[in-house]
């Protein structure tokens, strides 16, 4: 593995594929590529989606009513993507009060004969000067979301008495194994306050689900955690989702460094020490979904720190970053860990900046948490949130959810066609 410390704020050099604005003399074959569905734009501002993948081929996606907190809102599609339907009609009254970013997930259990779940979870964070019970929620589904149990509340206070500050609860969660072989155990991310990383491990007794006492799981390196203010972490594992590696893949929120990749030959029980994300990579909130073939399909919030880009794009110089908006990377897990740059970026569309009336290079940075499902093998189907060009009637940008459908063999095309 190598150590990506030298020039980690320069720039990419594999190729970026624009789908925001559609070349002319495009074959029509493509014309589906820079096409993006609208899940819900009925509000000013509608925000951080996650998605999963029912048993008959529908897509259920989720998201709150503002920024980061308020209903959770959820929608279906029944056409890889190409339109959504509500899906609120039966959702429990504790949804109503959600103060964060859900995320959902699929539960399959070993002993062929426990029905899969669904997972629902929210945290409780601390919003200025709003009380907050800490801790936070979840709720199971085991009809594929056709009904929902209500919010169940876990360690809303440490055992000191203090609280429990979660955040994006839970950014990931990873079944794991023992003695090389997958057992009903899932390892869960969160952070507080403090960008102190925490993992609990759910487990399932007599029926009912158990969550283990939430513990710091990156002490070890404490002092990056901390300078990188370390959060929100996707989890990858190796060899398709069937090795006996994980890597991690963490945002820097301070922007002062790029993204952190660890990783842990021990269920997560140990971490190396990190190292920083290449610029091809660089961003935050990744979400990562292998396909059929063994690739990657990563999407994140671009970060970009290279000093010749910022002087020359950023709307903001001073701050020493921008973002190119939304962003899909397509590679392979030998890149995350020999620290190579995978095949190519995917820009999926523009995120307007609110003095821009047409795409550019610096979009808006408020998008990605992204929701993913993967159909067919071979083709992503992506949900994020950001400001796509339509206007408030105060002529003030819309933020709202969207959806878009990519195919690789056709982007691998495209791409081909750009060197």
């Amino acid at each position: 593995m190598k150590k990506n410390v030298k020039n980690m704020a320069g720039n990419y050099s594999i190729p970026q594929l624009d789908l925001s604005v559609r070349p002319e003399g495009e074959d029509e074959k493509y014309a589906y590529l820079y096409n993006q569905a609208i899940v819900d734009d009925s509000a000013n501002y509608l925000g951080h989606p996650d998605s999963v993948l029912l048993k008959n081929g529908d897509i259920l996606t989720m998201f709150p009513s503002g920024h980061g907190k308020g209903a959770i809102n959820s929608y279906i599609s029944s056409d890889s993507g190409d339109s959504y339907r509500t899906a609120n009609e039966n959702q429990p009254e504790s949804w109503k009060n959600s103060r964060e970013t859900p995320t959902v997930y699929r539960l399959c259990f070993t002993d062929g004969v426990t029905k899969d779940k669904l997972i629902m979870l929210s945290g409780n964070p601390k919003w200025g000067t709003e009380p907050t019970t800490g801790g936070f929620n979840f709720s199971l589904s085991d009809d594929e979301g056709k009904s929902w149990s209500e919010f169940e509340l876990c360690y809303p206070r440490k055992k000191n008495g203090t609280k429990y500050i979660t955040i994006v609860a839970m950014a990931s969660l990873t079944r794991l194994k023992e003695n090389g072989k997958f057992v009903d155990k899932w390892m869960a991310f969160f952070h507080n306050d403090k960008f102190i990383n925490y993992k609990t491990i759910l487990t399932f007794e007599n029926g009912k689900p158990h969550w283990s006492e939430p513990v710091p799981y990156f002490s070890k390196h404490r002092k990056i955690e901390k300078q990188a203010q370390m959060c929100e972490v996707e989890v990858v594992r190796s060899e398709g989702g069937k090795g006996d590696e994980l890597c991690l893949i963490a945002r820097s929120n301070s922007k002062t460094c790029n993204s952190l990749i660890s990783f842990s030959r021990d269920e997560g029980e140990t971490w190396s020490a990190p190292v920083y994300a290449l610029p091809a990579i660089n961003g935050e909130r990744h979400k990562a979904d292998y396909l059929d073939d063994g690739r990657l399909f990563i999407t994140f919030r671009s970060i970009e720190r290279d000093p010749e880009k910022v002087a020359k794009y950023s709307e903001k110089k001073c701050r020493g970053w921008y973002s190119e908006g939304w962003i899909g990377w397509v590679g392979t897990y030998d890149d995350l860990k020999n620290g190579t740059e995978g095949q190519y970026r995917i820009k999926l569309a523009h995120t307007y900046l609110p003095n821009q009336t047409a795409p550019g290079i610096c979009a808006n940075a408020d998008t990605g948490y992204c929701g993913n499902v993967v159909i067919n093998g071979d083709t992503v189907v992506t949900s994020t949130y950001g400001a796509f060009g339509k206007k408030n009637s105060d002529s003030s940008l819309k933020t709202y959810v969207v959806s878009k459908r990519v195919k690789l063999a056709d982007t691998d095309e495209l791409v081909e066609k750009l060197k």
